[in-house]
């Protein structure tokens, strides 16, 4: 039984997950918080007989210490991890930790935006061709849990530039790398190329043997493709490998083609729309013939997957206008997707925590399709400013149900309501989940 101490920085989803595989793995276990815990948290913890620190964290529990947990949302340069890499502690993330436990078959997704849209995708067509998988990371269940309940043959996980942060060893046997779009900044010294080079730590253990799936039209990846050792699968409008190893877009459909298998699908039969949701649809697509499911099951799972909770979600329809939750779009890229998906007139709800946001790439779609905006939360201000020259109509709210008050005050017959904040949610709520079901419940009050 090993007695090593070990310090879990941060007490939420991941830093449960990972105390509860340490105390199972026989670690003298500490969690950290520098505020105070969900009580449901905190009697989770007590019941696994960890020593708790809430509200602080004190520097004297460095001693002894051979091991830190971090959690995605702790930041790197407060004082506590500062002195800890002093003393040359080992730093490492909640994914890194659960990784030293498993040798399951793993499938990691990051990108700035579709992370969780392509992980639910890919675990929905393996479990539909009988794979006994999980899927954890940035949604959902921690990957620590998952390994502590050690029946998993396959692990879908969804990454943050955050939780790849602080890996060391953690290689996926298939790595998917969407996009790379401002986000996070403010944690990156606004340095653009730092977000980068988070990102691109995905497939920093990679060898020969494992798979790297991207998005050929990102020009942020395209520098670093030379130096990646694993088996190159692109996915984008046009095929630009010369073993056309991947997917694109031809007549109107999806060409899917690997060394195990290839197959077309119309896009139109595809449950999800949207040319951000075809190249998501694709990454998946690529993945799961690398596995070797066979391409009839892809196509059914392709055609009837029923989409994510708070990402371009369809609350209902009051007197004629639609109501849609896309409280998971927290930069302008996102936002520009949903714009860009959606025909007819909107009423934009947006606002919220501003990570360095850019607004100039929304102008012209926010120019041709909004006909109002509704600022809600702390960033109202870079809003205005940004789009008062073209919208006539902008108001500034203090709550959701004024928001969505206003919003339906302003519609027409025809109209959409889209709750698409650009920015993060910690203003005025929990997450962005807590957002997004405040919305809905907003709704079904008109």
């Amino acid at each position: 039984m090993r007695r090593e101490k070990v310090i879990i920085v941060g007490g939420g989803i991941s830093g449960l997950g990972a105390a509860k595989l340490a105390v199972h793995q026989g670690y003298n276990t500490f969690v950290s918080n520098n505020t105070y815990l969900d009580q449901e948290i905190r009697n989770s913890l007590l019941d696994l007989g960890v020593i708790l620190e809430e509200g602080s964290h004190n520097i004297s529990m460095l001693d002894n210490t051979t091991l830190i947990v971090k959690s995605p949302g702790v930041p790197t340069d407060i004082p506590f991890l500062i002195e800890a890499k002093k003393r040359s502690i080992h730093i490492i993330s909640e994914i890194e930790f659960a990784y030293m436990f498993t040798q399951s078959h793993i499938i990691a997704i990051t990108g700035t935006n579709g992370k969780t849209t392509t992980a639910t995708l890919l675990s929905h067509i393996l479990k539909s061709a009988g794979f006994n998988v999980c899927l954890a990371g940035n949604m959902g269940k921690s990957f620590s849990e998952c390994v502590l309940e050690n029946h998993y043959s396959h692990y879908v996980l969804e990454l943050s530039s955050f939780q790849l942060d602080d890996i060391k060893t953690f290689k996926p046997d298939i790595a998917i790398l969407l996009n790379i779009n401002r986000d996070h900044l403010d944690r990156y010294d606004h340095d653009i190329h730092k977000y980068i080079n988070s990102k691109l730590k995905i497939q920093m253990n990679q060898t020969e043997e494992d798979k790297f799936i991207y998005f050929s039209q990102d020009s942020h990846i395209d520098p670093h493709l030379l130096t990646i050792k694993a088996e190159k699968y692109s996915f984008g409008k046009t095929n630009i490998l010369a073993t056309k190893q991947g997917a694109w877009i031809q007549d109107n459909k999806i060409i899917i083609n690997t060394i195990k298998n290839n197959f077309t699908m119309t896009i139109h039969n595809l449950a999800l729309q949207g040319t951000h949701n075809i190249y998501n649809s694709m990454a998946a697509s690529i993945a799961a013939s690398t596995l070797g499911i066979k391409n009839e099951m892809i196509k059914k799972s392709l055609s009837d997957f029923q989409g994510v909770e708070h990402r371009l979600e369809f609350v209902g329809k009051v007197s004629g206008v639609k109501y849609i939750n896309d409280s998971k779009a927290t930069n302008c890229n996102a936002v520009y997707y949903a714009l860009d998906s959606i025909a007819s007139p909107i009423i934009w709800i947006c606002g919220g925590v501003d990570k360095g946001n850019n607004y100039d790439v929304l102008k012209d779609l926010v120019s041709n399709k909004v006909k109002s905006i509704i600022c809600l939360g702390n960033n109202t201000a870079s809003i205005e400013s940004s789009f008062k020259s073209i919208v006539s109509n902008i108001f500034t709210v203090n709550t959701m149900q004024e928001a969505v008050r206003c919003s339906h005050s302003n519609a027409d017959v025809g109209d959409t309501v889209l709750l698409s904040p650009a920015c993060a949610s910690f203003d005025l709520f929990k997450n962005y989940e807590e957002r997004g079901h405040v919305f809905k419940s907003c709704v079904l009050e008109i």
